[in-house]
């Protein structure tokens, strides 16, 4: 059981590690770019890993699942973190994922018409007024940069809630480790489609620290926290390991605050607090 909560925990810091990196490549690389390169080196890694096992992707005879996928969890969630990762702190941004849980609660009875209990949606709705405090106490209030920052994140949230719930459908007919490949194959492929006629040459200033960046989300944030992440659900269970999630923004505040020199409003603070305590409600 500790082992299993080790790696929940180990998954949570990878995935935090994400959003400081994305905040560092800000200006580095444009956002669709690195999310291409990112899940291209990401893509190749699970396919040599699916033939270490010889298996195979089924990128044809399951095209619609996959595409859809890789969507909504490799294209919009990351393209939208690292977009709104130009304008945001990290903090912020990690924060407002807080209410990932929330976007996975509301998607579920409309995707799987599975019931929600009272004490979840009462958990949802104190995650949301969390939200809405946080993005009150933001530090310019009044950029509109930064507000299209935080829609940016919360587009981003909905994006993931979206993947997972569908991901629990077609989990039925496809494997974690196909359906994650699978994924990155189509996003990145729409990754790569959305950089046409958007990224010139002098958009990318990239230096020793910023490939070794793009390095960690390629490898540590997405193929090394996705096997930690279902090593632990495996020994634990789904239930108990569904309110680790809300590790990552602690996480992300912590690294932002330590890595980044990120300040943070008492408001600001106050309203993630709300956030988290309302996303844990809602996944209990």
């Amino acid at each position: 059981m500790r082992r299993g909560i080790s790696l929940l925990i180990i998954a949570t810091l990878l995935w935090g590690g994400n959003y400081i990196c994305g905040r560092f490549l800000g200006q580095a690389l444009p956002s669709t770019l690195l999310n291409t390169i990112r899940w291209a080196i990401s893509t190749l890694i699970l396919v040599g890993i699916m033939a270490f096992y010889k298996k195979k992707l089924p990128v044809f005879s399951k095209w619609k699942e996959l595409l859809v996928l890789g969507f909504f969890g490799v294209f919009a969630f990351s393209t939208l973190n690292y977009l709104g990762l130009r304008s945001i702190s990290a903090s912020q941004a990690g924060m407002i994922s807080a209410g990932i849980p929330v976007a996975i609660l509301i998607f579920t009875p409309i995707v799987l018409k599975e019931q929600v209990k009272l004490k979840a949606w009462m958990g949802t709705a104190i995650s949301i007024a969390g939200v809405i405090i946080l993005l009150q106490g933001k530090h310019q209030a009044h950029s509109q940069g930064t507000i299209i920052g935080d829609i940016e994140i919360v587009l981003s949230c909905l994006a993931w809630g979206l993947y997972t719930v569908l991901g629990k459908r077609y989990g039925k007919q496809i494997d974690p480790l196909t359906m994650t490949a699978g994924s990155a194959f189509y996003g990145t492929i729409l990754s790569a489609i959305s950089c046409i006629g958007t990224v010139k040459t002098n958009m990318i200033h990239m230096s020793a620290n910023a490939w070794l960046a793009v390095l960690y989300v390629s490898t540590f944030a997405s193929v090394g926290a996705y096997f930690s992440w279902n090593a632990g659900v495996k020994i634990v269970g789904a239930g108990k390991a569904a309110p680790f999630i809300n590790l990552l923004p602690v996480w992300t505040v912590i690294f932002g605050i330590l890595l980044l020199n990120e300040q943070i409003s008492l408001m600001s603070l106050i309203g993630g607090i709300i956030t988290i305590i309302g996303a844990v409600l809602a996944s209990l």
